[in-house]
């Protein structure tokens, strides 16, 4: 069976890092798919877990000289605890004891250190409440340690800044004497002990193995892998210069006069300082481009009020199962989905949409979880818990985006393959040209050390996931959920636009608004049976009329047969009565004259309404009307998209003087009507072949063929889960002006992708000359490799000021 799993994976250093994983994890057999997001440190691989599993992957991993932190599974049955309470080791043995005698519990380890308890169990037996109860009732207090399996990708992370930050700053320290030493040299001041090679050598020395000792490693895992990237560079550049001062220092005879001997031990210790504080700027910076995901987690409620055994319960939103009962206060969050079974209220769903006002809702309509309940109390029924909740889902599919590649990323991918090869070649063919042409062995040295220096595929690696993250993150915060860096590459390029009418263009509530009797029958007798006919439909117009006769009449009775006629209307049997309820096309494909009403059908439908046709037992029996009121932005919306240059489309079943008289109103010009919903395709290729780029926005099941075959499927998030899981981008709010939002912040990000891209090519092809021509010092040349990662990922962080289409 196919598994898509994620991983977090510590040690990169750039992006021939990344692309030596990505291509080592690829040639693993079982493997479909890898790849690795060197700005999140995180590998997606999709393989068949027949032929491969988490365990060989991870072990591939570390042979490449990696670590990695492998992602806690959502159904996890482990539970961290914080225990206070606790005086000595017989505390935490009984606890550990009490623990380890309880059905459902398979290990508990009680530190008394950390004041804390790992405990596995089997949520099918016990509940982690039963197990904080149980503590509570030794004497002692417990608490959950909240997300334990997000705080440790968190915890890593935090960790690696801190190991940095302290490295950095024991490296600042020890290279200032030697900076020092150096700049009282330039003016020609002698402090001995400065410029005294021992004691350059000494403070030299720990900055070079001990807090250069990751460069180490790592190019020797590279190496090992036949393979090279930036620590490479590095640990060559900076040994060339430290070991040639040692030569200078020991082995070459001090000169007549002068002050100092050529020692470059400033430079070696000064790059690694500069590289550490790069690193460091970067680790930051790199935390700043998940913060979607993290308000996103921090949305969720830890708690809810549940009614169990006829009482109201506050427990934790884990424990929380389908079918429970859930009351919710004003001001509170919703824990978990569900349908509302008792009382009203106004509900802010501005964290799933990006709208600010409020969503009356009462019972029988669905509440997301993590929304707030402004108003009334009101209870629901739990319907989606744990992963499948909305949040949840919207949290992965971002993740997902997030850890997606742009195809733009290629470019940089075999770049940085190729890079690091090249660039030793660069730096050796420099030394020999300078030591071979002028005889000047320091000056080669030099030249070299700038060379490997300089040069760095970091930013390459950064240049575009960076964007994507932030990107999809600023989507998500708008309401706008993109499924992966294509999608988002590709949203820009688009130069037409189809609309499907109901329930996109319009609210997809449509009511009926005339009932005309063809043969004397009262209206309500019509209506009667016109409702009980349509009792089963699923399309919004027979609802529409089954609820306006379930308002005049109560309870609708069912019809003795039914049967939906795809796009053209109804066949029901009522009684006696065999009842065609639909189209034109559906009465006359029945034999059924209608001419002489044709008329009146007109005079509706140029006044934007759609006339259905009732016949009962084959003779024509009245014209019901049905109008679907446009949403309040649409015509806002389509006017930005024309204003963008891009050409909008409305495509519908339904005949074309309802149609134009829809697509009038809001603007559009061009219209696709009469169009069966199995031909809602055909439709979108046929523009394709145009040579158009097509994006396809839609909410139904019979949109799902339609948003596939696009370029660019969007899907209403009010839609259906087909139209949603169909679609490339998912506008959750069902405002179109959510459309040109999403092409707007396409074309920001690709903007800062080839910003980031141009910035990170054009300094190396600018830098690497200067280092070869001996124009650059090693020092600077340090300087400018660090700080050109911080550079490339601050811009794409400017990206979080886009701001969404409103007016």
């Amino acid at each position: 069976m196919d598994k898509k799993e994620n991983f977090n994976i510590t040690g990169m250093s750039c992006a021939a890092c990344a692309a030596r994983i990505e291509k080592g994890l690829n040639k693993l057999e079982g493997v479909k798919q890898a790849n690795v997001n060197f700005a999140i440190e995180r590998a997606t691989v999709e393989y068949d877990d027949a032929q491969v599993d988490s365990d060989k992957i991870s072990e591939a991993v570390r042979k490449l000289g990696y670590d990695i932190l492998q992602n806690t599974p959502e159904s996890s049955n482990k539970v961290e605890l914080k225990i206070t309470g606790m005086s000595c080791a017989a505390c935490s043995a009984k606890i550990e004891r009490r623990l380890g005698k309880m059905e459902g519990i398979s290990t508990a380890a009680v530190n008394l250190a950390t004041e804390k308890a790992a405990v596995e169990f089997d949520p099918a037996v016990i509940k982690v409440s039963d197990i904080i109860n149980v503590i509570g009732n030794l004497g002692y207090k417990a608490e959950k340690v909240e997300d334990v399996s997000q705080d440790r990708e968190k915890a890593q992370r935090e960790k690696e800044i801190r190991k940095l930050k302290i490295e950095l700053i024991t490296s600042a320290v020890l290279s200032s004497p030697l900076i020092l030493a150096m700049l009282l040299s330039l003016i020609k001041i002698d402090v001995a002990f400065l410029h005294n090679e021992y004691f350059q050598l000494i403070i030299a020395t720990p900055v070079q193995f001990i807090i250069g000792f990751r460069f180490y490693k790592n190019a020797y895992h590279a190496l090992k892998a036949k393979s090279a990237n930036m620590d490479v560079l590095i640990a060559m550049g900076t040994s060339a210069a430290y070991f040639f001062s040692i030569y200078n220092a020991f082995f070459v005879p001090a000169q007549p006069g002068v002050m100092m001997k050529e020692l470059y031990f400033e430079a070696s210790a000064v790059i690694i300082t500069l590289i550490l504080l790069g690193k460091y700027f970067e680790a930051v910076a790199k935390g700043k481009t998940s913060e979607a995901i993290k308000k996103l987690m921090g949305l969720q409620a830890k708690t809810a009020r549940v009614i169990l055994d006829g009482v109201e319960k506050d427990i934790p939103v884990e424990e929380v199962e389908v079918g429970y009962t859930v009351v919710v206060r004003p001001g509170e969050k919703i824990p978990v989905d569900g349908k509302i079974i008792e009382g009203n209220s106004s509900i802010d769903e501005s964290m799933l949409t990006g709208e600010s006002l409020p969503v009356e809702k009462k019972p029988g309509d669905m509440v997301i979880g993590a929304t707030i309940n402004k108003f009334g109390t009101f209870k629901f029924e739990a319907t989606k818990i744990g992963k499948d909740t909305a949040l949840s889902q919207i949290i992965k599919m971002v993740e997902d985006a997030q850890g997606s590649k742009a195809p733009i990323q290629k470019i940089a991918d075999r770049v940085s393959g190729i890079f690091v090869p090249v660039v030793i070649g660069i730096a050796l063919v420099t030394f020999l040209i300078r030591y071979l042409a002028a005889g000047d062995l320091t000056g080669a040295i030099v030249s070299a050390v700038s060379v490997l220096v300089i040069a760095c595929p970091c930013a390459l690696g950064l240049a575009t996931p960076t964007a994507i993250m932030v990107g999809t993150g600023k989507g998500a915060e708008n309401g706008i959920l993109i499924k992966g860096g294509e999608h988002l590459e590709r949203a820009y390029k688009l130069n037409s636009i189809v609309l499907d009418k109901t329930g996109t263009i319009t609210k997809g509530r449509p009511e009926v608004t005339d009932i005309i009797s063809l043969n004397g029958n009262e209206n309500s007798e019509l209506l009667k049976l016109a409702a009980i006919s349509e009792k089963s439909s699923e399309h919004p117009l027979g609802a529409a009329i089954y609820e306006k006769g379930k308002a005049d009449f109560g309870s609708i009775p069912d019809p003795d047969e039914f049967e939906a006629i795809p796009g053209r209307g109804i066949r029901a049997v009522v009684g006696d009565s065999e009842i065609f309820l639909g189209t034109r096309k559906l009465l006359k494909e029945k034999g059924i004259d209608i001419d002489a009403i044709e008329n009146t059908i007109t005079g509706l439908e140029d006044e934007g309404k759609t006339a259905m046709l009732m016949s009962v037992n084959t003779r024509i029996e009245a014209i019901l009307a049905v109008a679907d009121t446009v949403k309040e932005n649409s015509r806002e919306a389509i006017r930005e998209l024309l204003d963008m240059g891009i050409a909008v489309y409305m495509i519908t079943g339904d005949n074309k003087r309802t149609a134009a008289a829809i697509a009038k109103q809001v603007g559009i010009e061009s219209v696709l009507a009469e169009v069966l919903p199995e031909n809602k395709a055909e439709e979108v290729e046929k523009l394709k072949k145009q040579g158009r780029i097509v994006g396809m926005v839609g909410d139904g099941i019979n949109d799902a063929p339609a948003l596939a075959t696009a370029d660019i499927g969007m899907a209403i998030g009010t839609g259906t889960d087909v139209a949603i899981e169909a679609a490339d981008i998912t506008l959750m709010s069902g405002d179109l002006r959510s459309i040109p939002t999403a092409i707007k912040l396409s074309k920001r990000t690709m903007n800062k992708i080839k910003q980031n891209l141009f910035w990170a090519f054009i300094y190396n092809i600018i830098g690497i000359p200067f280092a070869a021509s001996g124009l650059l010092s090693p020092i600077i040349a340090g300087g400018a490799m660090a700080f050109s990662s911080v550079s490339v990922v601050t811009n794409s962080l400017s990206l979080k000021r886009f701001k969404p289409f409103k007016k």
